[in-house]
């Protein structure tokens, strides 16, 4: 097999792979999270809860096939396991099942956190040269910013 030569060094491909590695283990915990509060909330906004749930882990399993797509572009290996994700993230786990109100306190943390996790992988990728992971994570960065805006408004 041809070695890879899209114009960004082995070293930086690591390093920006490496941040990207992040990314996705964020952006799949927060998908996990969604999805098991799109099944278990209650309430009186329980409608209107669960539809922008599953509006929101539906982007999101979109978004970690991208990330992981692009981590494959720059020939390093995405994890995809429990365990990996679980070493990688920066996204606290919650216990049981909380309230409508803290599901959404929580997604709304969760979604913050993925944005301050793209501004450094935005940074790796600018000091790299990589356009492309740049493009990605700022569109990403984007999503997740104006999210966790909507999430803000509901419990205000």
């Amino acid at each position: 097999m041809k070695n890879i030569d899209i114009g960004i060094s082995e070293a930086n491909r690591e390093e920006i792979a490496g941040s990207l590695k992040a990314l996705l283990a964020d952006s799949y915990t927060l998908y996990l999270q969604t999805h098991n509060f799109h099944w278990n909330v209650t309430g009186p906004r329980f409608r209107d809860l669960h539809l922008m749930f599953e509006e929101h882990y539906t982007e999101l399993a979109v978004a970690v096939d991208d990330i992981a797509e692009r981590i494959r572009t720059l020939d390093v290996a995405a994890p995809g396991t429990y365990k990996e994700f679980a070493r990688l993230s920066s996204i606290e786990e919650v216990d049981g099942v909380p309230s409508a109100e803290d599901m959404v306190d929580t997604l709304t943390l969760g979604h913050e956190q993925v944005v301050k996790t793209c501004r450094t992988a935005l940074k790796v990728a600018q000091q790299g040269d990589d356009e492309s992971t740049a493009a990605l994570v700022s569109d990403r960065m984007r999503i997740h910013e104006k999210t966790a805006w909507m999430l803000r408004a509901i419990n205000k």
